[in-house]
């Protein structure tokens, strides 16, 4: 069967540190692909006056991921009912994609509330989780972080400040475009 990795977020915007740690989840954990679903609204997250269009963010994430293989940006969500609860878009996948299995890929500051998650315990039951390590919160997987971050890139472009080696060369011009 046919595993892929579900990397949910905002991507506001995608970045190399995204990138980066898809591909390393990839190699590592035995999955097909990885699909980066580009979220629509966090319901575990304050309203962000900076959350850029959905389909922008989308285009920019589309854009990044081109030449990446077996990771693509994924707009699921989109067509779901909001807020966006994995618990949700999960259950929708499995359901469209009987053939295929989901595995769930979170870090783990999420991981560290994960008991907050709508459903949590049908996730687990029902789906594995890859725990990824992020700022001083352990993961289940070694891999190597960017210290990089959508809000650094977002405050960088308004304050006219480079983002070279941050975010893939060929969304810069949509990046400060976007987000100037």
């Amino acid at each position: 069967m046919t595993r892929i990795g579900i990397f949910g977020g905002s991507f506001n915007p995608i970045h190399n540190g995204h990138i980066a740690l898809a591909k390393a989840v990839l190699e590592q954990c035995g999955l097909d692909e990885i699909w980066l679903m580009v979220s629509p609204q966090n319901p575990l997250k304050r309203y962000d006056s900076d959350l850029l269009d959905d389909s922008l963010r989308f285009e920019m994430a589309q854009k990044a991921l081109e030449g990446v293989k077996g990771v693509k940006a994924c707009d699921y969500e989109f067509r779901l009912p909001k807020p966006s609860y994995t618990w949700n878009t999960l259950q929708h996948l499995a359901e469209d994609y009987p053939d295929r299995q989901f595995v769930l890929l979170i870090g783990g500051d999420n991981w560290a509330h994960f008991q907050r998650w709508r459903h949590w315990k049908d996730i687990l039951w029902h789906h594995d989780v890859i725990v990824y390590p992020r700022d001083t919160y352990p993961g289940t997987i070694d891999v190597p972080l960017l210290p990089v971050s959508s809000t650094e890139i977002r405050q960088r472009v308004k304050s006219g400040k480079s983002i070279h080696g941050l975010v893939p060369e060929g969304i810069i011009p949509l990046v400060e475009q976007y987000y100037r």
